[in-house]
């Protein structure tokens, strides 16, 4: 018998979430909302071999590519069913992706993409919130929507895009 009440003294406690409040309700309610990933951006040293990747090993449909000089960038998007990949090469020495390849010799992620279907809404309420914005006002991306990108040091090291759905 002592055996068996020292075995049942120390079972250890289980402990479960309470169902009467769920996860949802201790998100806050904003006048915007975060929709689906629209693309993960892929920077590339070499577009040519990158689009060669995924259209003739990988048998995905690839776009044309595309120059955003607003941008710095040449994009290519890969089409994967649920969601887009781009491949993004630098247009000029000014190009934000130059300067990353430079860090990233063999290219690597280089931002993410949510839509958002108030991009104005989500400014203001992102700046209240010490989020900070890389440029005053929304640019128009590469679907030709606007866009904005928030610091990566605001989102855990990851540069995010918003972009209007």
């Amino acid at each position: 018998s002592g055996l068996l009440s020292r075995l049942q003294t120390s079972a250890p406690t289980i402990r479960t979430l309470s169902s009467s409040k769920s996860f949802s309700q201790n998100i806050p309610s904003c006048l915007w909302k975060l929709g689906r990933l629209n693309h993960v951006a892929i920077a590339v040293p070499d577009l040519e071999k990158a689009q060669s990747l995924y259209k003739d090993v990988l048998g995905a449909q690839v776009s044309e590519t595309v120059a955003l000089p607003e941008h710095g960038v040449y994009t290519v998007f890969v089409e994967l069913g649920n969601t887009k990949l781009e491949l993004l090469h630098p247009l000029g020495e000014k190009s934000p992706i130059a300067s990353f390849l430079q860090k990233n010799k063999t290219g690597g992620m280089h931002h993410i993409c949510i839509e958002v279907d108030d991009i104005k809404a989500a400014m203001t309420e992102l700046k209240k919130k010490k989020i900070r914005i890389l440029s005053e006002e929304p640019k128009i991306g590469a679907h030709g929507k606007p866009v904005i990108f928030l610091h990566p040091k605001d989102c855990h090291g990851v540069l995010v895009e918003l972009e209007q759905a």
